[in-house]
């Protein structure tokens, strides 16, 4: 198991590689899963353009309703699958997860005037997975305001400002809340709210100003869990579903209740066959220690999640629930796995 750092964690896009967050212990870059992902591609009506297509890492999704068209960009992606049994996508990617594309740039906004830059998903999965230039609505929505995505959740075409974007889209209406994009650059990434924290996902196809959290509070709105972000944590959608209690396979962050998170480096008998398996957060100053974990017997003990010395203010205590043997048997290091 390897020690989260609060050091910036690098993500690639064209050009030089530059750091833009840190790295959680132990989690298997797994994606964050919208519920009602898409079962068909969400097209492009607009022809194919060019872009850089990049190495995988952190993704996100979201979801669909209608018949899609028929043409999207060409690109270059990964085979594998970050749908789950549900059907459910992803926010948060993995290593091995897809390629990522960048038509134009969330934190330059290079594109015409009348545009804006947009996640979005350009494999008909439920991944955004790449950037395009998308219209501005005439009246467009502002952020915290309700608004509409057009086919899904990932189809980067909503009725938000520039800047912004539709999150959280509801899949039965295709309506959710716009929330503003990052500012600044990838060395320094800022919020104009000081509620929020700049959450980037999908190796930097998806910059969200997000509200920070307590991981051990787990003081979220309803439907939503505190997952970690680089060196934060922040509000994410639970896709957890029926699922996701203690020991249950898990492929994505957010696939596991509010509570747990899901992580890789685990001998949970019940997740041998996944690449994730929900475990239990918990705090290291407890006087309860180790019996917060209810894998106690099997040798689960409440390990800090940061490395020490290298926890951000105020996330000192946080620790998660996993076994001595994985934390023996791998260098504690404080850089990005």
């Amino acid at each position: 198991m390897r020690w989260c750092s609060s050091r910036p964690r690098p993500i690639r896009r064209p050009g030089p590689v530059r750091d833009v967050g840190g790295s959680w212990l132990g989690a298997p870059a797994l994606a964050i899963a919208l519920l009602g992902c898409p079962a068909e591609p969400s097209g492009d009506t607009r022809g194919a353009s060019t872009s850089t297509t990049m190495a995988s890492s952190p993704t996100t999704s979201g979801t669909t309703t209608r018949e899609p068209a028929t043409t999207s960009p060409t690109t270059t992606t990964d085979a594998s699958s970050t749908i789950d049994d549900n059907g459910d996508g992803c926010i948060l990617g993995c290593d091995d997860g897809p390629v990522i594309s960048f038509e134009c740039d969330l934190f330059a906004r290079d594109c015409p005037v009348g545009d804006k830059c947009m996640p979005w998903a350009n494999d008909g999965g439920p991944v955004w997975n790449a950037t395009r230039c998308s219209p501005l609505p005439d009246d467009p929505a502002q952020v915290g305001e309700s608004c509409m995505v057009e086919g899904s959740g990932v189809s980067g075409i909503d009725d938000c400002d520039i800047h912004s974007m539709c999150w959280d889209v509801d899949p039965e209406t295709n309506m959710g809340t716009c929330v503003a994009m990052c500012s600044g650059n990838e060395a320094n990434a800022l919020c104009e709210d000081p509620g929020t924290t700049c959450a980037i996902y999908n190796q930097g196809a998806l910059l969200l100003c997000l509200h920070a959290c307590e991981p051990l509070l787990q003081d979220c709105p309803g439907g939503q869990a505190c997952l970690p972000s680089q060196a934060s944590w922040t509000c994410v959608p639970d896709a957890s579903g029926p699922d996701g209690a203690y020991g249950s396979p898990c492929e994505h962050l957010n696939g596991c209740d509010p509570g747990l998170v899901c992580l890789g480096l685990t001998d949970v008998p019940t997740c041998s066959d996944s690449p994730g398996c929900c475990l239990e957060l918990c705090d290291v100053s407890d006087p309860l220690g180790d019996a917060q974990c209810t894998g106690v017997a099997e040798g689960q003990i409440c390990v800090p999640w940061f490395a020490p010395a290298e926890a951000p203010a105020g996330y000192e205590d946080v620790g998660v629930c996993n076994t001595m043997d994985e934390i023996d048997a791998n260098e504690r290091v404080a850089t990005p796995p």
